[in-house]
C-alpha cells in the first residue's frame, strides 16, 4: 500500500462544480480504464482526462489511485445488492448478471482483480467482497430450502460456477467472436447468451424454466 500525497485544495472555478457529479464522472471514466488495462496499468492522468477533470482531483476526492479503486468496489457492490436482489427469479438473476458483467465492466473487472490476486483476505476491501459473497451463498442455500434449487448443489460452487458463465463474453471475448461470429458486446448477442445460460441453469437445477423478458 502506498502512502496517499496530501490533497490539494480544489481551485475556485472547481469549488463551483457540483462535486457529486464531478465525482461520478471521475468513477465513470477510472470503471472504463481499470476495466481496459487493470490497476497496475490505469494510470491516474489517463482517467482524468477521460473524465475532462484536474488530475489534482482524482487525490482531493479519493485520496490517489488506490482509494479511487476502493471506491469503485464499494459502488459496484451497491449497485449489486440493488440491481440483483436475492427475491429475483433464478433465471432472471442470471439473466442480469451477464449484462452487467458486460455493460458495466463487472466481467473485466473481476478478471484484472483475480489475476493480481495476492491471496491477502485482510484488506478492509476484501472483507467487504467476501462478505458479500458469503451473502449471495446464503441466499442460495435459502432458494434450496424453499425447493427452488436441487438440494445436492453445494451453493458455493453452484455460484462460482453461474458466475464464471456470466462473466464469459467479457472475459474471453475473442471465443465468443469465434463462436458466435459476432460483436460479444452487441446487445442481440448479450441477449441471446443470457437466455441460453438462464435456460442451462434453470434446468438443471430444479429451477424453473428462463421466461422471456
Amino acid at each position: 500500500m502506498t502512502t496517499s500525497k496530501g490533497r490539494r485544495a480544489p481551485a475556485p472555478h472547481e469549488r463551483q462544480r457540483d462535486p457529486e457529479r464531478t465525482k461520478a464522472r471521475i468513477i465513470e471514466a477510472a470503471t472504463a480504464v481499470f476495466a481496459a488495462k487493470g490497476f497496475a496499468g490505469a494510470r491516474v492522468s489517463e482517467i482524468a482526462a477521460r473524465a475532462g477533470v484536474n488530475q489534482q482531483l482524482i487525490s482531493y476526492y479519493f485520496d490517489g489511485k488506490e482509494g479511487l479503486y476502493r471506491e469503485m468496489g464499494r459502488r459496484w457492490r451497491a449497485h449489486e445488492a440493488e440491481a440483483m436482489p436475492d427475491e429475483l427469479p433464478l433465471a432472471e438473476l442470471i439473466k442480469r448478471y451477464v449484462r452487467e458483467s458486460v455493460d458495466n465492466f463487472g466481467g473485466r473487472l473481476l478478471a484484472w482483480d483475480g489475476l493480481a490476486d495476492t491471496g491477502d483476505d485482510d484488506s478492509e476491501e476484501a472483507q467487504e467482497r467476501n462478505a458479500r459473497l458469503r451473502h449471495e451463498v446464503e441466499a442460495l442455500r435459502r432458494r434450496q430450502e424453499a425447493g427452488e434449487i436441487d438440494a445436492r448443489f453445494d451453493p458455493a460452487a453452484l455460484h462460482l460456477i453461474a458466475l464464471s458463465a456470466a462473466n464469459a463474453l467479457a472475459v474471453y471475448p475473442h471465443i465468443a467472436r469465434g463462436l458466435f461470429g459476432a460483436d460479444p458486446t452487441s446487445p442481440e448477442l448479450v441477449e441471446r447468451y443470457a437466455e441460453q445460460l438462464a435456460l442451462l441453469i434453470s434446468q438443471n437445477t430444479g429451477g424453473a424454466p428462463a421466461e422471456k423478458d
